[in-house]
């Protein structure tokens, strides 16, 4: 199986969680299982913000073991790979088709759905899409939360790797000064990554006139954008940082994903968003809020709904509904500093289920060793 060429198919629509998750995916096929991978990439200036040595003018290049491809409107012959990867529903181009229907032995064809913890996903992972004119067929894989989806995509070491971090004071010293920050004291450290429509201007208000000091760590771009708003800045670029009672924000850099896990390993609490910065934070087994992406006709709060049902099965009445009106109000539906001071009153318990969590989602592998596995079965 080793033999196996890969094609992953990228299309960049908004943010960086398509092109994160395939990135990752990408790298874990060619570092762990020692594939040869091409990714094709529409949109290569948005990639150079997590893979920093990209060259976006390039429509070639090697990085970190796999072949970045320029995914062109005028896309090239080439010969279609073993398996090919289309994420996203991201539809592959007609000549890549063709070429992969004249193959005499047809490649292995995946559709990597997004994440969902609704129910009916279970019912259709795995199932099978026959192509209406070529001989050829498409496979659904669903990630999920449950052994009976495809799990979530996690690297080989990356429990050991988080634990040794945590337990080695001198490693993370050395990462708070990365940021410019000194050893943690007494305050909260919060890394904040949204959209920037959220309720954050009523969320900085509850931790700038809270009791305990809040560190708030924000990536540069859309999420820092009402920084300048709230602290009557002219703006909220990498580097700034901004105090009021408190409250201390800092903007940071866009950074590569595993200096990103390691600020949610060390962070208290994790606002994320999306898909990709979503399954880290669940990695990284701490207390989470998550803004899910928003979708017409609001069809991705029965989304958020789905999980919240999934993850506070476990967690004590007070904690759980805590949990659920900070996610809502995070979502659109209420002030996010009334309900902060709830949800961070329960930390304690938020926290050791967010342990426990984890626990349960690596039991249920991880989601590149069984999409493998599905697919070796598919050749037997």
């Amino acid at each position: 199986m080793l033999g196996w060429r890969w094609d992953i198919f990228c299309a960049v629509v908004d943010n960086y969680g398509d092109i994160g998750v395939c990135w990752r995916l990408a790298r874990q096929l060619a570092g762990e299982h020692g594939y040869r991978v091409r990714l094709w990439v529409d949109d290569l200036a948005s990639f150079q913000r997590l893979c920093h040595g990209l060259d976006p003018a390039r429509e070639r290049q090697l990085a970190e073991g796999v072949e970045v491809r320029h995914w062109a409107a005028d896309f090239p012959v080439v010969e279609p790979a073993d398996v090919v990867v289309e994420a996203f529903a991201c539809h592959l181009p007609e000549r890549y088709v063709a070429g992969m229907a004249a193959r005499e032995s047809k490649p292995l064809w995946v559709n990597l759905e997004y994440l969902s913890a609704e129910e009916w996903v279970e019912d259709c992972h795995g199932l099978a899409s026959p192509h209406p004119r070529l001989p050829l067929t498409k496979y659904f894989f669903f990630p999920g939360f449950s052994p009976a989806t495809g799990g979530l995509l996690r690297e080989r070491g990356l429990e050991e790797e988080r634990r040794a971090f945590l337990a080695d004071p001198a490693a993370r010293e050395a990462f708070w000064r990365e940021l410019g920050l000194g050893p943690q004291g007494d305050e909260l450290r919060i890394s904040l990554f949204g959209y920037g429509d959220e309720d954050v201007a009523g969320l900085l208000t509850a931790w700038a006139e809270g009791g305990r000091p809040v560190v708030a760590l924000v990536p540069e771009g859309r999420s820092a954008a009402p920084l300048a708003d709230f602290f009557g800045a002219a703006g909220a670029a990498a580097g700034s940082v901004f105090r009021r009672g408190k409250l201390e924000a800092r903007v940071l850099p866009f950074v590569a994903q595993e200096k990103y896990d390691r600020l949610l390993w060390a962070c208290d609490c994790n606002f994320v968003r999306g898909e990709d910065s979503f399954v880290r934070a669940q990695w990284a087994a701490k207390p989470l809020v998550w803004r899910i992406y928003p979708q017409q006709e609001e069809a991705h709060l029965i989304k958020l709904e789905a999980f919240l049902g999934r993850y506070g099965a476990g967690l004590p009445p007070q904690a759980k509904e805590a949990l659920q009106t900070l996610e809502s109000a995070w979502n659109g539906g209420g002030n996010a500093g009334a309900a902060w001071n709830a949800f961070w009153a329960r930390h304690a318990e938020l926290g050791r289920h967010a342990v426990r969590w984890a626990e349960t989602l690596r039991s249920h592998g991880d989601l590149l060793s069984n999409l493998v596995n599905f697919l070796k079965n598919k050749v037997k």
